[in-house]
C-alpha cells in the first residue's frame, strides 16, 4: 500500500470525520451534510446540501463526492502539516486548484482545515466508532482486471463510490459545475448524474445508507457480507455491491481502536 511516493497518512486522520462548520467570506455553513472517510491512505467524500431539491436533474447537480488518495506533508516546518486529496475520481467537474488544506488537531477527534489555494475554515469532529477496522477495495471486471469503482470501510461505515461511465462535455470550461454541465446540456443529465455515492453503517452483514447521490437509496438496508479470500482478493457475496474485488488495504485493529476513543472521551 505504501511507497515512498505514498508512505501512508498518519493514524490521527484516519476514520470518519463530519464535517460541523464552515466558514467562507459568503458566510456560514453548520447544515450542509459532509462526511469525510480516510483509511491509510485512501479517501472518499460526500456532501449533501440541506435545501437541494433533490428530485430534479439541478438539484441533485448540486451535491459533491469524490475518491482517490491521501498525502499529508509539511512543506514550513513553522506551518500546520497539509494534507492533499488527490482525487481520481469526482462527481463535479475537475477543480482548477489543489485540493489541499492547513490542520490542526484541537483533540485527537477534532482537526480545524484552513485554506491554502482558498479563504475558507472547516471544522471535522471524527466519529467514534470509525476507528479500527481500515478497508479500501477496487471492483474488478469481468476480466479481473481493478476498476475505478471503490468500496471503502472505516470502522463500522462503509463508503461506496462508482464513477460514471460518461466522458465529460468537449466544452467543458475551467470552474464550470455539474449543474452549469446539466443546464447547457440537458439531454446528457442522466449520463452526466449516473455516477453513484453512498455512504452508511455496516453491522452485522447489513449496510444501512444515510446519504447517496440517488437519494431513493438513503434509509435502504441492503446486504453486504464482506470477506477477504486471500492476501490480493475479496468478495461480496451478497447485494448489489456483489463480486470480486481488488484489496488495496486491509487492517483490523481493534485494540488501537479502543486506545484512541478512550483518549477521545473528555
Amino acid at each position: 500500500m505504501n511507497t515512498p511516493d505514498h508512505p501512508g497518512v498518519p493514524a490521527a486522520y484516519h476514520g470518519v470525520w463530519a464535517r460541523t462548520l464552515l466558514e467562507t467570506p459568503e458566510g456560514r455553513d453548520t447544515s450542509t451534510w459532509v462526511r469525510w472517510l480516510q483509511t491509510g491512505l485512501w479517501h472518499g467524500d460526500l456532501r449533501v446540501p440541506p435545501d437541494a431539491p433533490r428530485d430534479t436533474p439541478e438539484g441533485r447537480a448540486q451535491t459533491q463526492g469524490f475518491a482517490g488518495t491521501t498525502a499529508i506533508t509539511r512543506p514550513d516546518a513553522a506551518l500546520p502539516e497539509v494534507c492533499t486529496w488527490q482525487r481520481t475520481i469526482d462527481f463535479q467537474p475537475p477543480r482548477s486548484t489543489p485540493d489541499a488544506g492547513h490542520m490542526v488537531f484541537e483533540t485527537p477527534a477534532r482537526v480545524i482545515e484552513t485554506g491554502i489555494h482558498g479563504r475558507y475554515l472547516e471544522v471535522w469532529e471524527r466519529l467514534p466508532d470509525s476507528l479500527g477496522r481500515r478497508i479500501a477495495l477496487a471492483r474488478l471486471d469481468a476480466d479481473g482486471q481493478p476498476t475505478a469503482e471503490r468500496l471503502l470501510v472505516a470502522g463500522v461505515y462503509c463508503m461506496h463510490l462508482r464513477p460514471r461511465a460518461a466522458a465529460w462535455p468537449a466544452d467543458l470550461v475551467p470552474g464550470e459545475t455539474l449543474g452549469d454541465l446539466i443546464r447547457r446540456h440537458p439531454t446528457q443529465a442522466d449520463a452526466l448524474l449516473d455516477f453513484d455515492i453512498a455512504f452508511g453503517k455496516k453491522e452485522h452483514g447489513v449496510w444501512t445508507l444515510e446519504r447517496a447521490t440517488q437519494p431513493a437509496l438513503e434509509g435502504q438496508a441492503l446486504p453486504c457480507a464482506l470477506h477477504r479470500v486471500d492476501a490480493a482478493r475479496a468478495r461480496v457475496e451478497r447485494g448489489p455491491l456483489a463480486g470480486g474485488w481488488q484489496v488495496l488495504e486491509w487492517v483490523d485493529d481493534t485494540r488501537n481502536e479502543a486506545i484512541a476513543e478512550m483518549h477521545e472521551r473528555p
